[in-house]
């Protein structure tokens, strides 16, 4: 399989007018799709390339971070789901480190699997104020929505450092 296959999206434009949620829903998809769009055509060796030192920050590092940022939506209460899990605490930032032995396809395929939970999630939650997740530090709550806007917020400070990976790598520039 190419990374081509591996990273092929259908990246729609999200609407410009309507509800709040089809909206959210499209932006947090947009996002999605972008990113993967960053990796496209690369090899493993160029998605494992670094920004430039002391960073770690790889495309191949901004996808599993996002598998797992992903489990805003995936902290369900009735099932206990959780992200998954590329890090330790004595190694917090082993979603960026730990690349050596990763195998993309199967951190796209992952990535993939907590997307679709995701969407599983949010469409059982009706209610966009419903309280969906509960930090453990803190015991603060988090309605939906917040976890949409957040989400947008965390896809769009990301796919930002995709763009300059990406010009870094190969010169590609755009959405």
């Amino acid at each position: 399989m190419t990374t081509t296959e591996v990273f092929a999206t259908d990246r729609q434009d999200p609407p410009t007018t309507g509800a709040e949620r089809p909206m959210l829903e499209g932006w947090v998809d947009f996002h999605r799709d972008t990113l993967l769009r960053k990796c496209e055509g690369l090899s493993d060796e160029q998605l494992k390339l670094a920004s430039c030192e002391p960073s770690t920050l790889t495309l191949h590092g901004l996808v599993r971070h996002m598998a797992e940022v992903e489990g805003w939506f995936n902290n369900d209460i009735a099932d206990g789901a959780v992200a998954p899990i590329f890090y330790t605490e004595e190694r917090p930032n082993d979603d960026f480190d730990a690349l050596e032995d990763a195998d993309i396809e199967s951190d796209v395929a992952t990535y993939r699997r907590m997307v679709e939970r995701s969407r599983a999630f949010a469409a059982r939650s009706p209610d966009l104020d419903q309280v969906c997740a509960v930090s453990p530090r803190s015991g603060s709550e988090f309605s939906l929505r917040w976890i949409y806007h957040h989400m947008i917020e965390e896809y769009a400070r990301h796919n930002g450092h995709a763009d300059l990976l990406r010009e870094r790598i190969d010169g590609v520039t755009g959405e």
